[in-house]
């Protein structure tokens, strides 16, 4: 990822992040700011190493000793 790519991701997510100086909480102001980082976390995730699959597949449990 450039940084002219990193910042087009991020300039998507500057008006609301500015939006947070209106709430007038900081329950309200924490939980908004962990949604939008989370999304652009995600987003920048994604532009560096492709789609993130919603649920990987885990590997099964056995215990040990058994053999399968």
């Amino acid at each position: 990822m450039t940084k002219t790519e990193f910042l087009e991701i991020f300039s998507k997510r500057y008006d609301e992040l500015q939006s947070l100086n209106k709430l007038d909480n900081f329950y309200d102001y924490e939980k908004e700011i962990n949604n939008i980082m989370r999304t652009l976390s995600k987003e920048i995730l994604e532009k560096n190493l492709g789609v993130v699959p919603p649920h990987p597949p885990k590997k099964p449990y056995s215990p040990p000793g058994e053999t399968s």
